[in-house]
């Protein structure tokens, strides 16, 4: 019995490891897209968010029907994960048009990894010393990692990208108890579509529209792979770490993106770059394994 528990405890473990993964890239991935699209100009903000959102519904829809099982238990999302969703969506993309790449970063993850370990806070977790150090050495690594390229940043597109920051970490804390990550997902995709509706009509208003094939193809990868399929994984990793470690493990979003610019961009592997991601990775490290290690240290000695 006890041979089962522990071969059923390791496949899941590597089930979350192999989700996180996963969603991390696709997280990398959709950063990129949104860079490209954004900020060469191919495409307007508000289209790309609602090519983005539309696309993701189609795809979430598709994998759902071809997937679709009796005997898993219903769960249909939120009204409020799904505005949550589409806020995050829009917030990033028009907070881009004002902000520069690492400035943006810092920002958001900034805001996420607060918002987060708030969240814990208030709910009555108490971090333990190792994790409060892990978090430091892992967001300093990080803050290390994008400082070369950090500007001062606008107004507007400071308060844009800490409400994205903001709606990603809630939507995040919600999908922890997600019992079905597709349908969920699916649900707070599809329940976008009166905001996008109404994105889609202002933009009209204002005819401040701009659309290319480049722009309108880099949205439906963001939409229908990097975050659809992404943010479904993402659900799924959430199931099996704690509210600390997926605030933390984000952070590895922008290391990801930067080795994604030496594999496939040929750019150079900085000593900051090895540097940045050292210290991301031990503070991750310390993060997740700190605080069962360290407390049975402490029992042992006791």
């Amino acid at each position: 019995m006890a041979v089962v528990r522990d071969r059923d405890m390791s496949t899941n473990t590597l089930k979350i490891f192999t989700c996180t993964a996963f969603a991390l890239f696709a997280f990398a991935g959709n950063s990129v897209l949104c860079r490209l699209a954004l900020g060469g100009a191919a495409i307007d903000a508000a289209s790309f968010t609602a090519i983005r959102l539309v696309s993701g519904i189609i795809v979430l829809a598709a994998i759902i029907m071809a997937t679709r099982n009796s005997n898993e238990p219903a769960s249909k999302g939120s009204w409020l994960a799904s505005f949550m969703l589409f806020l995050y969506a829009v917030t990033f993309s028009f907070a881009y048009i004002s902000l520069d790449t690492g400035t943006g970063a810092l920002i958001l993850f900034g805001s996420v990894q607060l918002t987060m370990i708030m969240a814990s806070l208030i709910s009555g977790n108490r971090l333990h010393y190792s994790e409060w150090i892990g978090i430091l050495i892992a967001f300093s690594g990080f803050v290390y990692l994008v400082k070369p390229n950090l500007t001062t940043p606008s107004s507007t597109g400071f308060v844009l990208m800490t409400v994205a920051g903001i709606a990603w970490g809630f939507y995040s804390l919600m999908g922890r108890a997600s019992r079905n990550p597709i349908s969920d997902t699916t649900y707070n995709f599809l329940r976008t579509l009166p905001f996008v509706i109404i994105l889609i009509l202002l933009t009209l208003v204002f005819r401040d529209t701009h659309l290319s094939q480049k722009g309108i193809l880099l949205a439906v990868l963001s939409g229908a792979v990097a975050s659809g399929i992404g943010y479904t994984i993402w659900y799924i990793a959430l199931g099996g770490l704690s509210v600390i470690q997926a605030a933390v493990v984000q952070l590895l979003v922008p290391i990801i993106a930067a080795l994604g610019g030496v594999l496939f961009a040929d750019e150079f592997i900085s000593l900051r770059l090895m540097l940045s991601s050292i210290m991301v990775l031990g503070g991750i490290l310390t993060v997740v394994i700190g605080r069962n290690y360290f407390a049975r240290l402490d029992s042992n000695e006791t």
